[in-house]
């Protein structure tokens, strides 16, 4: 096995053990989330609790299992907004021409040049703090950053002698788009939106920890960390279980991205980051 397929495997590896949790988590877990029966900051293993318990009397592996729910729905649910929007909106700025191609193009950079969090923050605050509303505004921000690179990698295509042809011969914008833009594309697309996933889950995460994320119960890494930040002396296992399970998606993600990047383009001499950057 040579290092570009290894690496592929130990990202979908590390990825894998965390969603294998979160669908645990939708048919098992070791006691409700609201279930306070617990002493207050109990350790590992007593009474049942793995992990020990909160401040509150909560079992922090339920927790734990629940947060790997809400970070594998927040990056998967914050991708397919941000390739939904971001790819729509860099076709059509592509193939805009003139006027209409400079505003977008400068519209694009002018979001891009904000924080995707700070952009996140923005919509959050003027929305209800739920999960939902997290996820669109993380999907809404990185959509920008998903459509300027898909306007740069259409626009090349568009350059093609076998896109001219096409034109040429009558086909349709809808026919080059389906039939010769996207087939180009897809691979540098993917590898952005694994990257993009990563980023979500720390948005996410973030969110959560400053109190715009998901509202209690719901038991988000980010914000047990936040909590955990009271009783770290005391119960440490509560800060340093959500961090480890949220730098292992983060690694596994990116591992599988670069992964992917060298399977599925192995001729590539940059990354999906200095495209973006370019």
């Amino acid at each position: 096995m040579n290092r570009r397929v290894a690496t592929l495997w130990i990202g979908l590896a590390l990825v894998s053990f965390i969603a294998a949790i979160a669908v645990l988590s939708l048919v098992w877990l070791p006691h409700e989330i609201s279930d306070t029966s617990g002493g207050r900051l109990d350790p590992p293993g007593t009474e049942g609790h793995l992990f020990g318990t909160d401040r509150l009397g909560r079992d922090l592996a339920t927790q734990f299992m629940i947060g790997a729910r809400i970070a594998m729905l927040s990056g998967i649910g914050a991708v397919v907004i941000a390739g939904v929007v971001g790819v729509t909106c860099g076709i059509i700025a592509a193939f805009a021409q003139g006027w209409i191609d400079d505003t977008l193009a400068a519209l694009l950079d002018i979001l891009i040049a904000f924080p995707t969090l700070l952009l996140a923050m923005l919509i959050v605050a003027a929305q209800p703090a739920t999960l939902w509303t997290a996820i669109l505004a993380i999907g809404l921000a990185q959509s920008a950053i998903v459509a300027r690179l898909t306007r740069i990698l259409v626009k090349r295509v568009l350059q093609t002698s076998f896109v001219t042809a096409a034109r040429t011969s009558g086909t349709s914008w809808t026919g080059i788009v389906f039939g010769h833009v996207l087939p180009n594309i897809w691979t540098t697309l993917v590898v952005s939106l694994a990257l993009q996933f990563g980023l979500a889950v720390l948005a996410e995460a973030s969110l959560s920890y400053l109190g715009l994320g998901a509202p209690p119960p719901n038991a988000s890494w980010g914000r047990l960390l936040q909590e955990a930040q009271q009783t770290v002396l005391v119960a440490p296992m509560g800060a340093i279980v959500p961090g480890v399970l949220l730098i292992v998606l983060v690694i596994g993600v990116n591992l599988v991205a670069d992964g992917l990047r060298d399977v599925l383009d192995p001729t590539a001499r940059r990354s999906v980051r200095q495209e973006v950057a370019s």
